[in-house]
C-alpha cells in the first residue's frame, strides 16, 4: 500500500527531507482506486489435444471418442492435490485467462484528467518513543496553484505510540494536465521533546483521456456541429453522457443514424446505454444541429459572439471508474454584423410572361443611427441582356431615411422576358449619403408563365 515519495510512482517507501537529523514518523501512499482483474498467464488446454488432432470429428469412427474424456474436464480440479489438472480447461471462460481475484494497485498508475485522485495515506511511527502534538497536513501543489485537502493544526494528533499509525483519506478533482506533487507534511514532538518537521513528496504526471475534434457546418439557418472523441487511454470508456450546452441564443438537437432525434422528454432516453469507445485510440462522432433560439431577438443574434457552447462529457472505465470533463467553449463561424438586411416579404403566386408584377421587399437599419436616403437598383455586373428578370419602368428608386433600428417596406416593379424557373439576380442597396453599397439580395427563384 505504499508508493515512492519521488520520480512518476514505483516503489515500496516514501522518500522525503527533514529537519533535525532522523524522523520517528515516516508517510506512506496508496492511491484508492477500483482493482484490476488477475491474469492468469499460463496457457490451458483441452485434453483431447494430447492425443488426437485438428482432424478428431473428420472421420465418423471418431465422434465415440469425446465421451472418453469427459472424466478428465468434469473431474473435481478443486480436490487434486497433486495440481495434474492445473493446465486443463474446466470452464468455457479458462481460455480468456481471468481468475476470480482482484489485484489491489501497485503504484499510482495512469490518473487522468477529470478524475477523482483519492489516496489512502498512513503515518508510521517507527521508533521506540510515542510522538506528540502531530500537526498533519496535505496538500496538491501543481504548476498554478496549491490545493490543500488536509490540515489538522487546529486539532492536532494527540500522540502516535511506538510502532502504531495514524491513517486518513484525501481526494482531489484533477483539473489541470501536467505535473502533479502531493505534499505530506507533520509537525511533531519527539521521545526527546524536540520540535522536527517532516516533508515528504509523492510525484504523479495528469495526462489527457481522450481528446475532442470538432467541426462546424452552416446551411442556411442551421449550423451543424460534429464531435468526434477519441480514447487516449489504455481502457475502454463508456460514455454515460455527451451533452452539447448551446449558447443562450441557440438551441441544440443531437442527429443518430436511425434518423430519431433525442428527446429530453423520452423516458427511453434516461436509461440509454452507455457509448463504448475502445481503447488505445477509440473513436465515436457525435452531431448535433443547432438552431437560433425563437425568443431570440435578432439584434442579439447579430451582436452576439461566435461562440456555439460546450461539451459536457461524463465516463466510466471498465470497473465503473468516473470521469468528468467540460470543453472550452466551441466556437463557430464569426458573427459579422450588417448595418443594413434586405428581404423579401412577398412574392406574387403567379407570374405571367411580359406582364409587370410587384416585389414587396423590406430593408431593415441595424444599427443605433438614421441611415439613407438609400438607392434601390439592379447591380451592372454582367450583361443587361442576359438578365430574365428586369425592372419595369425607371432604373432605380430612391428610398427616405430609415431610423435607427428601424424598417421600411417597398415594392419594386419587376417584369419577366423568359417562362419557366428563373432566378430574380442583383437587387441592391447604395447609400447616397455615404456613398456605400451593400451586399445585394441573394438570388431568388421564380416560376414564370406562359398565359
Amino acid at each position: 500500500m505504499s508508493q515512492t515519495g519521488t520520480g512518476t510512482g514505483t516503489g515500496t517507501t516514501g522518500t522525503g527531507t527533514g529537519t533535525g537529523g532522523s524522523h520517528s514518523l515516516a508517510f506512506r501512499v496508496m492511491r484508492l482506486c477500483r482493482p484490476s482483474f488477475n491474469i492468469d498467464p499460463p496457457l490451458r488446454l483441452h485434453p483431447s489435444d494430447l492425443f488426437l488432432g485438428e482432424d478428431l470429428l473428420d472421420h465418423p469412427i471418431n465422434f465415440d471418442l469425446p465421451p472418453l474424456f469427459t472424466s478428465l474436464t468434469t473431474s473435481d480440479h478443486d480436490s487434486d492435490p497433486n495440481y495434474r489438472n492445473r493446465f486443463l480447461l474446466h470452464h468455457s471462460s479458462d481460455p480468456m485467462g481471468l481468475s476470480s481475484l482482484l489485484v489491489l494497485p501497485q503504484s499510482f498508475g495512469a490518473i487522468y484528467l477529470g478524475e477523482t485522485f483519492c489516496s489512502y495515506i498512513s503515518i508510521n511511527n517507527s521508533s521506540n518513543f510515542e510522538v506528540t502534538e502531530v500537526v498533519i497536513k496535505a496538500e496538491i501543489q501543481t504548476e498554478r496553484q496549491r490545493i490543500l485537502l488536509l490540515d489538522t493544526s487546529k486539532s492536532p494528533v494527540e500522540s502516535i505510540r511506538a510502532g502504531g499509525r495514524y491513517d486518513f483519506i484525501v481526494e482531489h478533482d484533477v483539473k489541470e494536465l501536467g505535473p502533479h506533487t502531493l505534499v505530506c507534511t507533520a509537525l511533531y514532538n519527539d521521545g526527546d521533546g524536540e520540535r522536527k518537521y517532516l516533508p515528504q513528496f509523492f510525484k504523479f504526471i495528469v495526462a489527457n483521456p481522450l481528446s475532442v475534434r470538432t467541426k462546424v457546418r452552416v446551411i442556411k439557418e442551421t449550423t451543424f456541429l460534429e464531435a468526434c472523441i477519441e480514447n487516449h487511454t489504455k481502457s475502454n470508456l463508456f460514455m454515460d453522457q455527451v451533452d452539447f450546452e448551446p449558447a443562450q441564443h441557440y438551441s441544440a438537437t443531437i442527429l443518430k443514424g436511425d434518423g430519431h432525434h433525442s428527446e429530453k422528454d423520452n423516458p427511453r432516453e434516461t436509461f440509454k446505454a452507455p457509448v463504448l469507445i475502445r481503447s488505445s485510440g477509440g473513436i465515436y462522432n457525435y452531431l448535433y444541429q443547432l438552431k437560433s433560439a425563437p425568443d431570440g431577438s435578432s439584434q442579439t443574434k447579430v451582436e452576439g459572439s461566435n461562440v456555439l457552447g460546450k461539451l459536457q462529457i461524463t465516463w466510466r472505465t471498465n470497473l465503473g471508474e468516473p470521469g468528468r470533463l467540460q470543453t472550452q467553449h466551441i466556437l463557430g463561424t464569426p458573427t459579422t454584423k450588417k448595418d443594413i438586411e434586405l428581404q423579401v416579404v412577398d412574392v406574387p403566386s403567379i407570374i405571367n410572361l411580359q406582364k409587370p408584377f410587384m416585389l414587396k421587399l423590406s430593408l431593415t437599419n441595424q444599427t443605433d443611427r438614421e441611415m439613407g436616403p438609400f438607392e434601390v437598383s439592379l447591380s451592372q455586373n454582367g450583361s443587361y441582356a442576359e438578365r430574365v428578370v428586369v425592372i419595369n419602368g425607371l432604373q432605380s428608386m430612391i428610398l427616405s431615411p430609415v431610423e435607427a433600428l428601424g424598417s421600411t417596406n417597398f415594392h419594386l416593379n419587376l417584369i419577366a422576358t423568359k417562362s419557366g424557373i428563373q432566378r430574380i439576380t442583383g437587387i441592391t442597396v447604395f447609400d447616397t449619403k455615404e456613398m456605400k453599397s451593400y451586399e445585394p439580395l441573394p438570388d431568388l427563384e421564380i416560376f414564370v408563365d406562359i398565359t
